[in-house]
C-alpha cells in the first residue's frame, strides 16, 4: 500500500507567502497596497493572534481585492502565476522529498491556505495527486471576494485532508506531513510522520518535530 503525504504550499514547498503576490498579479501593487493600508490594523492582529481573526481579515483583504473579478481572467491569472512563482520560490530541498515520495509511489497532496485558483496550477506543475486549497467564491461568473467554504487552515485543513483520503478510499495508508507554522500543527499532529521544515529552528512553533534530515530542534515532550 502506498504512503500518503501532504505539503503545505507558502513557506514549505516554497520560500514565503505567495497570496499578496498573487492580489498583485491580478489587481496590480497600488490596488492591493491600498487595501493593505485601509486594513493595517485587522493584518497587524491577525497576524499576532491568528485563528479566526486571520481567516476573517484574509477574506476582507479578498473582497476589496477580488470581488467582481471575472472567473475565467482569475483562472488565467492563476496559471500564469503559478509558473512564475515555482520558478522564483520553489525550495530545493522539499522539492527533492516530495520527488522521493512520488518515485516510491505515494500518492502526494498539497494542502494550503493560499487560494486554489492557482495552487491547482502548481499541483499540475508539480505532478501531484490533489490539491486541496482555500476555494473563492463565484456568482454570475465573478468572483464574490468570499471563500466557498471556510479558509483551509488549521482544523479545516485536517478536516479537508481526511476527508480526500476517505474519498480515495486509503484508511490504513501511512500519513506523512510536511508543515512550516502554526497553520500546519493540526495536520502534523494528525500523520504517522510529522515534519518540520520550517526555517525557525528551536524558536518555531513545530519544534517538536524532525526536520527533513530527521533530527528535532527540542525534544519532543
Amino acid at each position: 500500500m502506498p504512503d500518503i503525504a501532504a505539503f503545505d504550499f507558502d513557506g514549505t514547498l516554497t520560500d514565503g507567502g505567495s497570496v499578496f503576490a498573487f492580489l498583485q498579479a491580478v489587481a496590480g501593487r497600488g490596488a492591493v497596497t491600498a487595501a493593505a493600508a485601509s486594513l493595517s490594523p485587522a493584518l497587524a492582529r491577525a497576524a499576532l493572534v491568528g485563528g479566526t481573526a486571520a481567516d476573517d481579515t484574509k477574506e476582507r483583504l479578498f473582497r476589496r481585492v477580488l470581488a467582481g473579478v471575472d472567473a475565467q481572467r482569475i483562472d488565467a491569472v492563476g496559471r500564469q502565476f503559478a509558473g512564475d512563482h515555482l520558478a522564483r520560490h520553489l525550495r530545493d530541498d522539499v522539492r527533492q522529498r516530495l520527488a522521493w515520495h512520488r518515485r516510491r509511489g505515494d500518492r502526494v497532496v498539497i494542502v494550503s491556505a493560499s487560494p486554489e485558483v492557482y495552487i491547482t496550477h502548481v499541483g499540475h506543475l508539480l505532478e501531484v495527486d490533489h490539491v486541496l486549497g482555500t476555494r473563492l467564491a463565484v456568482e454570475d461568473g465573478r468572483l464574490t471576494g468570499r471563500y466557498e467554504g471556510r479558509n483551509c487552515r488549521g482544523e479545516e485543513k485536517l478536516n479537508r485532508l481526511r476527508a480526500w483520503i476517505d474519498g480515495i478510499d486509503e484508511p490504513d495508508a501511512r500519513l506523512w506531513a510536511y508543515g512550516n507554522s502554526r497553520g500546519d500543527l493540526r495536520m502534523l499532529a494528525a500523520a504517522d510522520i510529522g515534519v518540520n521544515v520550517g526555517k525557525l529552528g528551536a524558536l518555531g512553533r513545530l519544534r517538536a518535530y524532525p526536520g527533513l534530515d530527521g533530527t528535532r530542534s527540542t525534544p519532543a515532550g
